[in-house]
This record gives C-alpha cells, sequence and structure tokens, in this order.
C-alpha cells in the first residue's frame, strides 16, 4: 500500500509515467518478460525478475540482453 493521496498518484502518472518515452520502456520490459516466459516457461521466472545486463536507460534493448535474475540480486543493483 502507499501513502500517496490519488490526486499525488494521478499527478506522478500525468507528470512521468504516462510520458511517451515512459510508456516505450515500458512496453519494452514487458515484451521481455513475455520473450522469457516463452523461452523458459512461466514456471521457471516465478518470483524471479527478467534483467537487462545493459538497462533499457543506457540504450540496451531486448534480445540477448535478457537474463533470469532473483528478485533481491535485481533490485538491489547499485544505479
Amino acid at each position: 500500500m502507499t501513502n500517496r493521496t490519488k490526486e499525488q498518484l494521478k499527478q506522478h502518472y500525468r507528470d512521468f509515467q504516462g510520458t511517451p518515452q515512459q510508456i516505450k520502456n515500458r512496453a519494452q520490459r514487458n515484451a521481455a518478460r513475455a520473450e522469457m516466459v516463452k523461452k523458459h516457461g512461466k514456471s521457471a521466472l516465478q518470483g524471479k525478475d527478467v534483467d537487462h545486463k545493459v538497462p533499457i536507460r543506457s540504450g540496451g534493448g531486448n534480445g540477448k540482453n535478457l537474463r533470469i535474475r532473483t528478485i533481491k540480486s535485481n533490485r538491489g543493483d547499485t544505479r
């Protein structure tokens, strides 16, 4: 649960998540997960994250740039 009000969440979406660049990045992340589910199966990704070796924000894409990692190790990486 979040501590943000409905108005704050709407503003965040308008100002950040709803921008064309962020929509494109989100679509790329969703496509990456779908690609890995197709390749390895849904059960192999249960409780795991799909990681981009070269992050999207640094110009990384899908394809051979993907790997399966634990949630803890993937989200614990420094930026």
